[in-house]
């Protein structure tokens, strides 16, 4: 666990030492990369080498004044793949998948395998819900965990979720024309009960070539903590196993020979 300059801003990394593919994790919204890599980082050490980064204003890593855009985390994110210097499986969650999704449009080369959890391409794409909460128990104690990583402490906490929330309301915007054009395998998995629409879901599912879809039954946007074994389970099925996917009944995908 080290910093590194990324786009010429201080950034928190761990960078695997295992051996195997390279698998970089990245973290949703108002969280850090502490949560992936606590609960599927470490169910899938071993078999890959596994890494991480705080996005600006997010774990370890400082904020600047300015604000949240996806666009601006793609780019950090391509940085830090650039400067790990090798292609790798990208696994996103909630802003991460966003961020998956545009970095490999952008960078193809960079992204070998792509596992989107919980992603949306719009903000249409997600139910609507409440604004975010700036005080009461649910935030203190959100703020004072977040105080626990940041440099900025715990009087940033706010204008952090403040940020978050004006990019969830505006971002992403990602257009089903964009997602036609996507060449990298893909893996998109959503709870059942997710905060990203299942429609959406299914949409993106159609749009992007040859992608996969996994609904886990009886979860919510917070699959990875709720049920960490089965989509451990699942993200290494998809990056290991044949591209396209072999099989009995094929629909959707052209016949492919079971050998």
């Amino acid at each position: 666990m080290t910093t590194v300059l990324l786009n010429g801003h201080p950034t928190w990394v761990s960078v695997g030492r295992s051996h195997g593919d390279d698998v970089v994790l990245l973290h949703g919204g108002l969280s850090s990369s502490a949560s992936l890599r606590r609960s599927i980082g470490r169910r899938l050490v071993g078999a890959y080498r596994v890494s991480a980064f705080d996005r600006r204003g997010h774990g370890r890593t400082a904020d600047t004044g300015e604000p949240f855009h996806y666009d601006d985390m793609a780019e950090e994110t391509i940085a830090f793949l650039e400067w790990l210097g090798r292609g790798a499986h990208v696994v996103g969650h909630s802003d991460g998948a966003i961020v998956g999704l545009l970095v490999a449009l952008r960078r193809p080369d960079l992204v070998r395998r792509l596992v989107a959890v919980g992603a949306n391409a719009n903000p249409a794409g997600l139910v609507a819900t409440e604004p975010i909460a700036l005080e009461g128990p649910d935030f203190n104690a959100w703020a004072a965990d977040y105080a626990s990583r940041s440099p900025d402490g715990i009087e940033h906490a706010r204008v952090v979720a403040e940020k978050a929330q004006r990019l969830f309301e505006s971002e992403p915007d990602i257009s089903t024309h964009d997602l036609e054009g996507l060449v990298t395998p893909t893996l998109l998995v959503s709870g059942d009960d997710d905060t990203t629409r299942l429609e959406h879901s299914i949409e993106l599912f159609r749009a992007i070539p040859e992608a996969q879809l996994a609904v886990v039954a009886g979860a919510s946007h917070a699959v990875l903590k709720e049920y960490p074994r089965e989509a451990s389970a699942l993200i290494r099925r998809f990056l290991e196993g044949p591209v396209p996917p072999r099989t009995l009944q094929p629909v959707r995908r052209r016949p492919v020979s079971q050998g």
